[in-house]
């Protein structure tokens, strides 16, 4: 099986949806505690040169989260409700609070690989296409790409 390093995302030409695939050298249970451990997340997410502080954290079936990531003097706030916190998934919504009435579902799956490998599936289900293409036309791969390398160092140093 061929694993990649480079984050795969594409726009789904059915449902305003995009697909976001990954592999990790990493358990599922490592990155179920990365995107659900505060003070791991906050050391990962985003692009690089943030500063991330959480505000909120609560994760657990119902519960909710909310953080606001710093960089030259601007600020970025998001927030959400995780509504499945499992071994193998996650479910929850993402709004950036600029865009409040923008609110996407979010599924992440963890599928083990083997030999210490896990692909994240993740799928992030918008409220029409042009929020879809909106988030696409964003720059928002920077931050995937940059993010995701940042807990892959996580992961190989130890932290996760």
């Amino acid at each position: 099986m061929t694993t990649t390093t480079e984050a795969t995302i594409e726009a789904d030409t059915e449902v305003p949806a995009i697909h976001i695939t990954r592999d990790f050298r990493a358990t599922p249970a490592q990155l179920v505690r990365a995107h659900t451990d505060p003070d791991l997340f906050a050391r990962w997410v985003g692009p690089d040169g943030m500063d991330n502080e959480i505000l909120e954290w609560d994760a657990r079936d119902g519960g909710s989260w909310r953080y606001v990531a710093r960089r030259d003097g601007e600020e970025f706030r998001f927030r959400g409700c995780f509504h499945t916190v499992a071994a193998d998934h996650l479910v929850q919504t993402f709004t950036f609070e600029a865009m409040p009435d923008s609110v996407s579902l979010e599924t992440l799956r963890f599928e083990d690989l083997g030999d210490g490998t896990t692909r994240l599936h993740a799928t992030s289900l918008c409220g029409s296409f042009a929020e879809r293409d909106a988030w696409l036309a964003s720059g928002m791969e920077d931050g995937i790409e940059a993010g995701y390398a940042k807990l892959d160092a996580l992961v190989a140093g130890g932290s996760v």
